[in-house]
């Protein structure tokens, strides 16, 4: 029969486990890290977009013509060798926040004046014109109010139809006669019609009109003929107002796609011929 053999080694000992040292709470660190970049980050990276903006705007520059840089806040391409900026609007731009629009700059360009529809033909008045006027000359704009001018229509009736229903008085810019179509009738009818209106405007208001048009029927139809009327021509998107020197000039519209903090719609921008200073001279002498 086996014998069972006693295990005669040693006996263990008991060993008491060792208390393991706690490691910083990963939850309490991530959470800290979280919190600080949280509090860090409206600067940091503001910083980096600022910085990436200006450095965009240096390379994208390189490329320009010197005379014409794209301001993005505006979302189009300025003449940037003229000092004197500003718009016009009609009901086409809803309700406008003239409050933002005077506030709106971007690289020393800002909006320094308005020209604000008032009337069309014979039985149109523009609806925002009203509040338009009185919001823009509260924040210091100068406004000058247009008619559009219809030369199926008899010019001294528009010229009365449109001194009646603007506000014509310290505007601070001359009224202006905005023609750009023939509307069927002959250039000769047309200028007829057109100085009718301009003369009337003249006596009530004591004040030379501006002749707003666009560069192409300026010169087919009225080059010649108004010469000692200012001018407001329209020529779009291009680096300057292609011109003679003696045309008698006075505001260059030339964007109709421009962006405005406070307009919710696409605007005109313009550009008066001449520095701050002989901006000042023009308004105060209307």
């Amino acid at each position: 029969m086996p014998v069972n053999k006693k295990n005669t080694s040693p006996p263990r000992k008991k060993t008491t486990p060792r208390k393991k040292k706690k490691a910083p709470s990963r939850v309490r660190y991530y959470v800290g890290l979280a919190a600080l970049l949280l509090l860090l980050s409206p600067f940091y990276y503001g910083y980096i977009i600022k910085t990436a903006s200006y450095t965009w705007r240096w390379v994208r520059d390189l490329g320009e013509d010197a005379n014409y840089h794209t301001y993005s806040s505006f979302g189009i391409k300025i003449p940037s060798n003229y000092e004197v900026h500003g718009i016009d609007v009609s009901y086409a731009q809803g309700k406008i926040n003239w409050q933002k629009v005077s506030r709106m700059e971007d690289d020393g360009v800002r909006i320094r004046f308005a020209f604000i529809k008032a009337t069309e033909g014979l039985l149109t008045v523009d609806p925002y014109f009203k509040r338009n006027w009185k919001e823009a000359k509260k924040v210091g704009i100068p406004c000058g109010a247009y008619h559009f001018f219809r030369p199926k229509k008899s010019g001294l009736w528009q010229a009365r139809f449109f001194v009646q229903n603007s506000s014509l008085q310290n505007g601070g810019l001359p009224p202006v006669a905005d023609v750009e179509r023939l509307d069927g009738k002959s250039p000769a009818a047309m200028r007829k019609e057109l100085k009718d209106f301009l003369r009337y405007v003249e006596n009530k208001t004591g004040e030379t009109p501006i002749i707003y048009t666009g560069i192409s029927f300026y010169n087919d139809y009225l080059a010649g003929y108004f010469d000692d009327y200012p001018l407001w021509i329209a020529h779009y998107n291009r680096q300057k107002l292609n011109v003679s020197a003696a045309t008698n000039w006075k505001f260059w519209q030339h964007s109709e796609t421009g962006h405005v903090n406070g307009i919710g719609h696409t605007v005109d921008f313009n550009v008066f011929k001449g520095d701050s200073l002989a901006f000042k001279r023009f308004v105060s002498a209307n």
